[in-house]
């Protein structure tokens, strides 16, 4: 299944991976999500190793000969092999973790294959997949993770699980919604027992905020936030956010708005999210689809509570920038667009010019109007890129002196433009002189 399923350059890796752990003594194994996918026929590249022995000397032997960069984390016993090409390969010690109270970072110990995979938060992230030669491919499955595959359900190992760690009752809606299974009934009643108690309220901010953006970045966000909805727990987000009809017409507009950016737009962000929540390797330019479903959520709640979400959360001073500025402006921009008689083009822009994409897009999500999501989408693939072809330069070899003509000048080119009352560099020269003669005595 390896072999077959697998780029041969990362098959080949593994068995690099097992050929080395055999020279150094020590076992390996690659575990968790890719081996789950795997099984499921979704390989990933996202590959994690567990090594029975010292993780970060193994994890620096294995990239030597690659030449690749190894980053270490000490506390925790791993590391991070980034191969010359970028392609990456995570690097854990086989390890216990202690809880010292409940939502607490772990303590960690060295342990053994088994105990590292009893401290997983699902039995179908718990599987292995043997590297050492001799063993190459074994699947290990200490705790029913292939049974309840097949039986498409989601399991935890434990019932102190969630205490223990809260925010994988989100990670248990998101692999409940994304593989179509279905909740255990143990694992459900202990997540409705995590709602009637103040659990989450312990995590911090930025542990919420990271589950939240992953499970918003997922392909069907509306199902899972509406399972949330079902469960009680959107009161986790803020005890004001509900499910409600509001939301679900909204919800049910923004991957319609999404696809029609991937399709049309340079900027579409479809980068991985990284456990800390930013897409990974994303110039601040470039749009982020989740930050779309968490407008849609701060929209049905009262503007005091998007503040205290935002802090709350701690999101990035960007992201919140970008909600405050359409949870405050967009009822008044969608109106402005929706004027009679229609907005002409240079108008459009003068309205949304300098608003982030994902506003723009959260605005056409909400616009219950086709011809205002019209004038948004427009303003987006076209008059945002138009530039009067006359520039300073061209201004100054007119005669005139630096100032706030300029400014003027060049600002009502633009409009001519966009409205198509200019089409060659001698229509806007003439216009230019006009506005010249206009202003001067």
């Amino acid at each position: 299944m390896l072999q077959g399923r697998l780029p041969s350059r990362v098959f080949r890796i593994l068995k690099q991976a097992g050929e080395l752990a055999e020279r150094t003594s020590v076992s390996a194994f690659v575990v968790g999500g890719f081996v789950r996918d795997l099984l499921l026929g979704q390989p990933t590249l996202d590959l994690d190793l567990v090594i029975e022995g010292d993780g970060i000397a193994y994890a620096r032997a294995l990239a030597r000969p690659a030449e690749a960069e190894v980053k270490a984390h000490d506390r925790f016993e791993t590391a991070v092999i980034v191969f010359p090409d970028g392609f990456k390969l995570d690097v854990a010690t086989a390890r216990t973790e202690h809880y010292e109270y409940p939502t607490a970072l772990p303590t960690v110990q060295r342990s053994s294959i088994n105990e590292d995979l009893y401290r997983r938060d699902f039995t179908i992230n718990t599987l292995a997949i043997r590297l050492n030669p001799g063993h190459f491919g074994e699947l290990m499955d200490f705790y029913g993770g292939q049974r309840d595959l097949n039986k498409r359900t989601i399991r935890v190992l434990h019932s102190l699980s969630f205490v223990e760690d809260p925010t994988r009752v989100f990670r248990a809606i998101r692999f409940e919604q994304r593989f179509g299974f279905r909740l255990g009934t143990e694992t459900l009643a202990l997540i409705k027992g995590v709602g009637k108690i103040d659990l989450i309220h312990r995590l911090s901010g930025s542990r919420l905020s990271e589950e939240l953006i992953l499970l918003l970045s997922e392909e069907e966000p509306r199902k899972m936030i509406a399972r949330l909805g079902a469960l009680n727990l959107l009161h986790f987000v803020h005890p004001a956010l509900k499910w409600s009809a509001r939301l679900d017409v909204l919800l049910k507009a923004v991957p319609k708005v999404l696809d029609w950016y991937k399709r049309t737009s340079l900027n579409w962000a479809d980068r991985k999210v990284s456990v800390a929540g930013a897409s990974s390797g994303s110039p601040a330019d470039l749009m982020d689809g989740w930050l779309v479903y968490f407008m849609a959520l701060m929209e049905v709640i009262p503007s005091q509570a998007v503040g205290e979400t935002l802090r709350r959360l701690k999101l990035s001073v960007r992201h919140a920038e970008k909600i405050r500025v359409s949870r405050d402006s967009s009822s008044k921009l969608l109106r402005r667009l929706a004027r009679r008689p229609p907005l002409r083009p240079a108008e459009v822009y003068r309205v949304l010019v300098g608003l982030s994409d994902e506003t723009l897009l959260f605005l056409m999500a909400k616009a219950r109007s086709e011809s205002v999501k019209r004038r948004v989408s427009a303003y987006l693939t076209t008059y945002r890129h138009v530039k009067p072809i006359l520039t300073g330069t061209d201004l100054k070899t007119m005669g005139l002196k630096p100032g706030p003509i300029f400014k003027k000048i060049l600002s009502q080119l633009l409009s001519a433009r966009l409205n198509g009352e200019v089409q060659t560099k001698a229509d806007e020269r003439n216009l230019a002189k006009r506005i010249i003669n206009a202003v001067t005595p």
